[in-house]
């Protein structure tokens, strides 16, 4: 993203500031930003995630079925490309990453059909990377949700 276009901006509870430095910035290959001893800036795909210390917040707290998967509740993400999708599914692979919902497409051969995989950082906060076969789906109301 080039500045002056909206960016979105997430913080999130971890429980260990070494671990998530090594996740997100090695793993997922976040650039970090500013950083102080209770937090680090990473640019996820153009957007700011901060990653706050906070030991005793951070994880998931429920899930919910969608299409046969039980989704961790809450999570974020990223809407790739799917070309964009598969390297990163390739890149976790090679990490080792164990994933929550297995790489696979979701809604297929439906209006909303998609690319998806959650799995969690360190500290047990879920995500969602996702990549839809359609982008004009991903905000019609005849998708499948």
């Amino acid at each position: 993203m080039t500045a002056g276009h909206p960016r979105f901006h997430i913080a999130i509870a971890v429980d260990d500031l070494a671990a998530a430095r090594r996740f997100y910035g090695e793993v997922l290959g976040c650039l970090e930003g500013r950083s102080s001893a209770q937090w680090i800036d990473f640019d996820l795909y153009g957007h700011q995630l901060v990653t706050h210390l906070s030991p005793d917040a951070a994880g998931d707290l429920a899930n919910n079925p969608v299409d046969g998967d039980e989704v961790p509740v809450p999570h974020f993400g990223v809407v790739l490309t799917v070309e964009a999708w598969e390297q990163l599914v390739e890149r976790l692979q090679r990490a080792g990453t164990r994933f929550v919902v297995e790489p696979h497409v979701r809604f297929e051969g439906q209006p909303g059909e998609q690319r998806t995989t959650f799995f969690r950082d360190p500290a047990g906060n879920a995500l969602e990377f996702k990549a839809f076969a359609d982008d004009a789906m991903v905000f019609s109301p005849d998708g499948s949700y």
